[in-house]
């Protein structure tokens, strides 16, 4: 279990990586197989969460 600090930490550091990939558009300049793969992954996830809740 991790502690209140260490998810307050977690939780700063999500912040700025999202920021960060706003401000350089990360995804958009990444290849195109490797932009498909990113997506395919994140459906096969939404799936597994919806089947599990």
């Amino acid at each position: 279990m991790a502690t209140t600090r260490q998810r307050t930490a977690a939780r700063r550091n999500i912040k700025k990586a999202a920021s960060a990939a706003k401000r350089k558009r990360t995804v958009a300049h990444l290849p195109k197989s490797t932009r498909t793969a990113l997506g395919k992954q994140a459906n096969k996830v939404k799936r597994q969460k919806a089947r599990s809740s």
